[in-house]
């Protein structure tokens, strides 16, 4: 609730900015806020349900960011173009405020807090799977929105389309996140590895499709379909992998929510910093591509070490026969 609250004033903020500077401080407030709240929410979740569906519980929490991809972005841009931008950031804190009384309505009352030690909390991080999973988790999102950034300039000034169909392009891209979401949700707890494999060879191959025929309407509105299926959507296994990796505590899923929050800058900026230096409208989209095929290879140790176990138990199951 205090993070609902936070959010709710840093979004009024933004709402009343009179120039950049505060507009900044509201977006630093709000970004704070989600970004703690996410990491609450989803070990909020994950103390509701069973482990091994970690990944489906993981799915629904996150759900919301799809949704809000979805039907909140295309929503947003509709406001701003008849209404002003002030309009959506207004429409935000109502829903904030709503939620906010939701949440405190239907969300069951936690048990008995126990004491938390920091120090024991951080002792968690002493782990480099942790660490391992968490780069992935950064190197997707940052592949992923090095080019969501950069959508409607480039389907504008390079594939054609007119500022009004952009809307309805990003929210044909949020019902893909959606429904991979939900498909992914489901597989998370079984197929951890092959989603995020199989997520980023999809990822790198829509990537360079769309950097080498962005000038082609109909083959960009597929490679953004399959964007949208493919990147995103690998939360719940990235979230099931930092669970497996360590524990399913708050400190430990706020910290992974902050990183894919890094992501998003890392990849947005590298992005902006080539157009700045130059380079094409759809030079983001190669950095996508650079930093999705680091996240294939950041998962190569892992996919080997699976695939000497499963070798090593073939030839154990021979030997016993």
């Amino acid at each position: 609730m205090v993070l609902a609250i936070l959010f709710l004033a840093g979004q009024t903020l933004g709402a009343l900015a009179p120039n950049y500077e505060m507009m900044m401080i509201a977006r630093v407030v709000t970004g704070i806020a989600s970004s703690a709240c996410f990491g609450v929410a989803l070990a909020l979740a994950l103390t509701l349900i069973s482990p091994e569906s970690s990944g489906r519980a993981a799915s629904i929490v996150l759900g919301g960011l799809m949704v809000a991809t979805a039907i909140g972005l295309p929503v947003a841009m509709l406001f701003d173009q008849y209404f002003g931008w002030r309009a959506s950031f207004w429409a935000v804190a109502v829903l904030v405020l709503l939620s906010a009384i939701l949440a405190q309505w239907l969300i069951p009352s936690s048990p008995s807090a126990e004491p938390v030690s920091i120090q024991e909390e951080f002792k968690d991080f002493n782990n480099h799977h942790l660490w391992a999973a968490y780069t992935t988790s950064m190197l997707i999102i940052g592949a992923t929105f090095a080019a969501f950034s950069y959508f409607s300039p480039i389907l504008t000034d390079v594939a054609g389309f007119s500022e009004k169909t952009v809307p309805l392009l990003l929210g044909i891209y949020g019902v893909a996140t959606v429904i991979g979401n939900i498909i992914t949700g489901r597989l998370a707890d079984r197929y951890m590895m092959p989603i995020l494999t199989t997520g980023l060879i999809m990822l790198v191959t829509a990537l360079i499709v769309f950097g080498m025929f962005a000038e082609h309407p109909v083959i960009v509105v597929i490679v953004v379909i399959v964007i949208g299926f493919a990147g995103v959507p690998m939360n719940p296994a990235m979230v099931t992998r930092v669970t497996r990796s360590s524990n399913a505590g708050s400190l430990v899923n706020t910290i992974h929510v902050s990183i894919i929050n890094l992501g998003i800058v890392v990849g947005s900026s590298l992005g902006g910093f080539t157009i700045d230096r130059g380079f094409a409208l759809t030079s983001p989209l190669w950095v996508g591509v650079f930093l999705a095929v680091l996240g294939f290879i950041s998962l190569l140790p892992y996919l080997l070490k699976a695939r000497v176990t499963e070798v090593q138990a073939g030839s154990s199951k021979q030997t016993c026969a």
